[in-house]
């Protein structure tokens, strides 16, 4: 799983310490009103970072090369899903196991969003709504497409639950979510009829069934495959207001969404009510009444960031797509409409077609991405050598947490990522702790993961999107 960092000083995580040299800090960066250290205003620009590139456009892999490193991912990563693969009949241990393997019971305390105890019956009763016992020898698999911005949950239930009293933010029964268009396979249903557990190509967990509608396989895949399209590439964008067709009015589509064009529509009738003369539309996935499968046009304002296909991968596309979700609030599993430090890299990279694992454990030891692996028996040179020679989209990570490299001023490499707080030592000897809770732009060297320990220090992989 994910763990969210509010301050790396809070993390101590076993490795032997070591002290925090002055040479590791070098040169010297000022501390701004907002307290994150060696950041001005210039540098929350896409373009200050940009401008650093020798070879901004230089296009890292092309489009073929993408493609074929995404199938090297769903063949060889068993984190991902190939959903084309799946047997036309599940067996009941296949679809226990994927249950299993996330929905065990809580074994430590947990509360409520009032900070009182969640009660053992409260836990028990969730457990028992898995229905474990009602998933049949073997089934038919069964498909459907997810019809807007779906929260992926532990257990079937909307209950919140954290780790302690007052920490409201991180959720620990959400997992993730996925976005409209998503294909996923339907393998269970909980006691209660409320909830579904779905397979989608990157992630297995619970979801409502609003959340999704059931097709035929020709159906749902004909619809992932389907041309032509639009990609967002904005953070977010919408659809228009409609009243005519309620579920797909004001939709939330997020940065990575491929949505297929309606063009079989006369380009002089109205949409939904409104002229699409300065929208495109699209087809969108709708759940009927009895929970299938409908298409149905919508409206997207041309004037929307939106591209007719995948961005081309380069360092310029790579810092332009992160600097949109600058100043994003943190969230959870893609909690509060936002994302969380490895949502938030997976999306800027799926702008771009480059698919990869939800989450950082599986992200940063993929055998399907180039990466080096970091071991207490790495000496803090050859890790400082190592952040010396980061490139602009390199992935760093520290155990549960990444980031992103933008640049390098000097001898300082920069990173954006999605972050709950930023350490760093000050000139008097003394650890500052600045509560980020967002998309945030801050050097590398100097975050502290304790009060003897940097980030480099604790650095586990990094990871190189290349061929």
């Amino acid at each position: 799983m994910r763990f969210p960092l509010f301050a790396a000083s809070m993390l101590t995580l076993g490795l032997a310490a070591m002290p925090l040299q002055a040479r590791d800090v070098a040169p010297a960066l000022t501390i701004p009103p907002s307290g994150v250290m060696g950041v001005s205003d210039a540098q929350l620009t896409p373009a200050y970072w940009i401008g650093l590139q020798k070879q901004p456009d230089r296009v890292i892999l092309d489009r073929a090369q993408i493609d074929a490193e995404n199938a090297k991912l769903l063949q060889i990563d068993s984190s991902m899903h190939d959903l084309h693969a799946l047997p036309k009949i599940l067996m009941r241990e296949q679809v226990a196991g994927w249950i299993d393997q996330l929905s065990e019971r809580p074994t430590r305390q947990l509360y409520d969003v009032d900070g009182k105890p969640v009660p053992a019956a409260t836990l028990d009763a969730l457990i028992d709504n898995l229905a474990l016992s009602d998933i049949p020898a073997q089934q038919s698999t069964r498909y459907g497409l997810v019809v807007q911005r779906a929260s992926l949950r532990t257990l079937p239930t909307r209950l919140r639950v954290f780790s302690s009293k007052g920490d409201t933010d991180i959720d620990r029964f959400q997992e993730t979510a996925e976005f409209p268009g998503v294909p996923v396979a339907i393998v269970h249903a909980s006691r209660d009829g409320h909830w579904l557990f779905v397979v989608s190509p990157r992630y297995a967990a619970w979801t409502e069934k609003e959340n999704v509608a059931e097709g035929s396989a020709a159906q749902v895949f004909g619809y992932a495959d389907k041309t032509p399209y639009r990609v967002i590439t904005g953070a977010t964008e919408r659809t228009v207001f409609t009243r005519e067709v309620p579920g797909v009015s004001q939709l939330q589509l997020d940065m990575s969404t491929r949505v297929p064009l309606q063009t079989d529509l006369p380009a002089d009738q109205p949409v939904n009510g409104q002229t699409p003369y300065a929208a495109y539309t699209l087809q969108l996935p709708l759940r009927d009444a009895a929970g299938k499968l409908q298409f149905t046009p919508a409206l997207l304002q041309k004037n929307t960031d939106t591209a007719s296909d995948y961005l081309p991968l380069t360092p310029a596309n790579i810092i332009r797509q992160a600097f949109k979700f600058l100043g994003e609030r943190y969230g959870w599993g893609h909690a509060y409409d936002g994302r969380d430090c490895s949502g938030f890299v997976s999306d800027v990279y799926r702008s771009m077609g480059v698919q990869m694992p939800r989450n950082t454990s599986k992200q940063a030891i993929s055998p399907a991405l180039e990466h080096r692996l970091f071991t207490d028996k790495d000496s803090r040179e050859a890790r400082i050598q190592a952040a010396h020679e980061l490139q602009v989209g390199d992935l760093v990570y520290i155990p549960g947490h990444v980031m992103m490299v933008i640049g390098q001023i000097g001898s300082q490499p920069y990173v954006i990522h999605d972050v709950g707080g930023m350490s760093y030592r000050k000139s008097d000897g003394g650890i500052a702790h600045i509560k980020l809770n967002a998309v945030s732009v801050t050097p590398l060297l100097p975050m502290l993961f304790n009060d003897r320990q940097t980030f480099v220090d604790r650095m586990t992989s990094i990871v190189r999107i290349r061929r």
